[in-house]
């Protein structure tokens, strides 16, 4: 059998023929249409490097409610001989710039610009007394410390400076990318176009939500959990289940939506049995079928299908939480890695077991399961593929390699986090 490092990169390089095809598209930066159209900028990724139109901060600002001062004026402050200076007029934040006279304090709220001729802000709470006067008042304040140069002072372009690069070709735009964008005032952001993805659930049991089940039928989980995990992504989807065993209606479904699609996604049918729609339907025009040496999810499919013109085909072994888990091993990385992303697995990170279980030495499991408080790793359910409570109450995939019959408690195991 395969290994999952194979099955990953075969899987990959087929996904990357989409590539080209995913254009790019202009996005306008504004509240008011993110707000009338959330769905067009959700899960986009960036299509070339973004540079900053200019500097975060854009001036220098103050980092606290507090009062302006030039450091030198208070170089011999000190509890036994404080310094006291006349207060001048408030600044608050949106306030055209102003000057700060020698000699003086300036009150200034948190974002302000800071004065021309001040070069630190002392927080309010350490200045006697600890209170901004009344306006037009002859009021003065003691300070009892000198100051550095730049204390409390957010300087200009100390986050971004104008002209730098933004944000890197590949950047998923989540909420502190599409942030620091309007942050810097871009106007358009260059996103790679969705890629437009045919979803197929197959089997001839299969039933929508609501509907009335007769004996030996089940409802569709796999059109719901698997749309849903490919939009996470980006994706666009058109799904279409298919509610028979028999070839010529798979491939009638595959062939009137292909044309619109970049990819077809399909679900089911995949194994060594009778009546396998998905291998009956592909397995002669261009579709592998083999077994790859993981629990859940062993049988797999992909190929370049002929249907006449040449797709990229994808299948997925049926059950849902093998499908579930095999989008998150070779799905979803691959289309990742299809837009630029350039990191597009999960993280991988480490945890001891909180309990023994055994595992199948010659597949590479992956288990459900949760972290608890003290860090360890906790298993929720069984290894079953149809156990989809149990992944629904998970927030990590445990990797259980080849070559592990047992683990006891307090091994170390590789996880992914899946609820982000």
């Amino acid at each position: 059998m395969r290994t999952i490092e194979d099955h990953r990169r075969d899987v990959t390089a087929l996904v990357a023929g989409i590539s080209s095809a995913l254009d790019t598209e202009i996005l306008t930066v504004s509240g008011d249409e993110f707000t009338a159209h959330p769905q067009r900028y959700a899960h986009r990724v960036l299509a070339s490097d973004l540079v900053a139109p200019s500097s975060l901060p854009a001036f220098d600002n103050s980092q606290m409610d507090g009062f302006a001062v030039r450091s030198a004026d208070l170089e011999t402050a000190s509890p036994g001989s404080p310094v006291s200076l006349p207060v001048s007029a408030r600044i608050a934040a949106g306030d055209t710039f102003g000057r700060h006279a020698s000699g003086t304090a300036t009150p200034i709220m948190t974002g302000a610009a800071v004065p021309e001729g001040a070069d630190a802000v002392i927080p309010i709470e350490r200045a006697d007394p600890s209170v901004f006067p009344a306006p037009s008042s002859d009021a003065t304040v003691r300070f009892t410390e000198p100051v550095l140069p730049g204390t409390f002072v957010r300087e200009a372009g100390s986050d971004i400076a104008s002209g730098q690069t933004l944000l890197r070709a590949g950047s998923r735009l989540s909420a502190a990318q599409l942030g620091v964008v309007a942050g810097t005032g871009a106007t358009t952001v260059p996103v790679r176009r969705r890629p437009r993805v045919l979803l197929v659930s197959t089997g001839h049991e299969i039933r929508d939500p609501g509907s009335q089940l007769r004996p030996g039928q089940i409802y569709d989980a796999n059109t719901v959990a698997l749309t849903a995990s490919l939009q996470s992504i980006g994706c666009a989807v058109t799904a279409i289940p298919c509610r028979s065993d028999d070839a010529a209606d798979l491939l009638d479904i595959v062939t009137r939506a292909a044309p619109g699609v970049d990819l077809v996604v399909t679900v089911g049918g995949v194994s060594a049995g009778a009546r396998e729609v998905v291998r009956d339907a592909f397995e002669s025009r261009g579709v592998r079928f083999e077994k790859v040496a993981m629990q859940p999810g062993g049988p797999q499919g992909f190929g370049l299908a002929t249907l006449p013109e040449a797709i990229p085909v994808v299948c997925l072994p049926g059950n849902p939480v093998s499908a579930l888990v095999s989008f998150e091993a070779f799905l979803r990385p691959a289309i990742l890695s299809a837009l630029g992303v350039s990191s597009p697995l999960r993280e991988l990170r480490r945890g001891r077991a909180s309990h023994a279980f055994d595992s199948p030495a010659g597949s590479h499991q992956l288990r459900r399961g949760i972290v608890r408080e003290d860090g360890t790793l906790e298993l929720v359910g069984g290894p079953s593929s149809h156990l989809l409570h149990s992944y629904a109450e998970s927030t990590v995939l445990v990797h259980v390699p080849v070559g592990v019959s047992a683990v006891a408690a307090g091994d170390e195991l590789d996880y992914w986090r899946i609820d982000g």
